[in-house]
């Protein structure tokens, strides 16, 4: 094994510019959803992967089922290696190519993939284009070692998909539903300093309050739906002050959110409100049953619309994500990932919980034992993920692409006889 581990990390080491070109080529490549556009994310993917020698298998979502969850376009891709006789277990490595809209107060082109003092910048390039690179170098360099002799005996699988940022419904929830894939683990995307075994779910609700328009001249002719919008926010940023008292018992996730990030309404400057839309968006702790959550929140709402007569309250449930939540058959992937950080840098990776939430889910609800590790800084915020000028340290590239690599060859290391 040691033997296996130094042509891994000498290949590695040695091919450090390619993963870096490979990432900056993602980066480069626009993929925002919304509006959710993605077949040229996955195209552009493929071609990169075909020309390290893989063979790539693109499956194109039906255009309806892209429509019915608010996007353009949408293409999974499938990259399958055997390794040794196959026999050993099947692990699929997942990461995800849209990203949220770059947004504005950049300091670089956020498709420039600019690099500064050792650090690319630019949209997706931590979330999670990063880990395109991280898991296709890992495969290839198990691949190489294999090549020379090394004792591997499995099956790896490369899970590229495009709309996470839309729930993943049409990503690894949709290749596992149809049956293109059946692993053993999953590794998802994620951070180069810790193992993420759980992370918060998360429910979104459009709340509809309609009211009836009458003329700014003569308001009490109408219902002003924007007056009981603004009092049933009240009430929920009333309720959102609770929730500091519901904690969890993870490290690294703390209580329930509550946000309210979209609101629309109104016909015009003199016109009564008849009709204000507002979107929220609640996290659900692992500890949390999303359904009761939901039921509870749904509930409050029709109480504090009782407070507007006149008014109609109609809530939508936008989606429901499921939290991931620690399991004894993550043990596996943990340890994999924690001696081979332990032996290439000489640090522990802690365990712990981040309170977004991500495709990982889909795998678990599968019944696939899943843990969150790639290349990322040790906070999200550190990364500006979601914000102006996103960042990567390439040495976090590699870092992450190292330890990847070593825990996948313990993991498909053929048992000893006798032990």
């Amino acid at each position: 094994m040691a033997d296996a581990r130094d042509d891994i990390l000498d290949w590695l080491a040695a091919s450090r510019r390619d993963a870096e070109t490979f990432l900056a080529a993602l980066v480069r490549t626009p993929s925002d959803n919304p509006p959710g556009d993605c077949a040229p994310i996955a195209e552009k993917a493929a071609a990169l992967l075909e020309a390290m020698g893989f063979d790539v298998e693109r499956h194109r979502v039906p255009d309806d089922e892209v429509r019915r969850h608010g996007m353009v376009s949408c293409t999974n891709l499938i990259v399958r290696a055997k390794l040794g006789s196959g026999s050993g277990p099947t692990i699929a490595l997942n990461a995800h190519g849209d990203v949220v809209p770059p947004g504005e107060h950049w300091t670089a082109d956020p498709y420039g993939a600019e690099v500064r003092d050792r650090t690319m910048y630019g949209r997706g390039v931590a979330v999670s284009k990063s880990d395109f690179a991280t898991y296709a170098f890992a495969l290839r360099a198990l691949e190489h070692a294999a090549a020379r002799g090394a004792r591997l005996d499995g099956n790896v699988e490369l899970h590229f998909t495009c709309d996470e940022e839309s729930g993943g419904e049409l990503g690894p929830a949709w290749l596992l539903a149809r049956g293109l894939s059946k692993p053993d683990y999953a590794l998802s995307a994620g951070f180069s300093y810790a193992v993420t075994t759980a992370h918060n779910g998360c429910l979104h609700l459009e709340v509809e309050v309609i009211g009836r328009a009458g003329h700014a001249a003569e308001p009490a002719n109408g219902i002003d739906a924007l007056e009981a919008a603004t009092g049933i926010l009240a009430d929920l940023y009333a309720l959102r002050g609770t929730y500091a008292g519901v904690r969890s018992s993870i490290p690294g996730i703390d209580h329930p959110t509550l946000v309210v990030g979209l609101i629309e309404g109104g016909v015009n400057t003199n016109v009564v409100p008849d009709r204000v839309a507002f979107r929220l968006d609640r996290r659900v702790i692992p500890e949390e049953h999303p359904e009761l959550v939901e039921a509870a929140l749904c509930e409050a709402i029709d109480d504090y619309a009782q407070q507007w007569p006149g008014t109609h309250v109609r809530v939508r449930r936008l989606l429901l994500a499921r939290p991931l939540t620690p399991m004894p058959a993550q043990a596996p992937l943990i340890d994999a990932l924690s001696r081979a950080a332990q032996m290439r840098f000489g640090t522990a990776l802690p365990v712990h919980g981040v309170p977004i939430y991500t495709d990982a889910r889909h795998y678990m609800a599968a019944g696939v034992p899943t843990v969150l590790f790639g290349a990322g800084p040790r906070t999200l915020a550190e990364a500006n993920g979601h914000r102006a000028d996103e960042r990567l340290l390439l040495a976090d590239l590699h870092r992450a692409t190292d330890i990847v690599a070593l825990a996948l060859a313990e993991l498909l290391a053929p048992a000893t006889p006798g032990r």
